[in-house]
């Protein structure tokens, strides 16, 4: 699930780059749990929290439907 993951965020990231933002894959639990960190301008960003619901998690749960959760750290 792990390698899925990697691939889907490099789909997103072009996106967030454009922006002067970038995601870090934390971790992916056994349990469908996944820990992101946004850096760069998104570290912050007040519309981070959109940013992670609507558009990376969006994009996750459509490529990896396992997933049941997506966490900033």
């Amino acid at each position: 699930m792990k390698a899925r993951v990697k691939a889907a965020l490099e789909q997103i990231r072009p996106f967030l780059v454009a922006d002067g933002g970038n995601v870090e894959l934390v971790d992916v639990s056994d349990e469908g749990v996944v820990k992101l960190r946004l850096t760069g301008d998104c570290h912050g960003c007040p519309m981070a929290t959109m940013t992670l619901r609507q558009g990376i998690e969006r994009v996750l749960r459509e490529e990896v439907p396992e997933i049941k959760e997506v966490v900033a750290v």
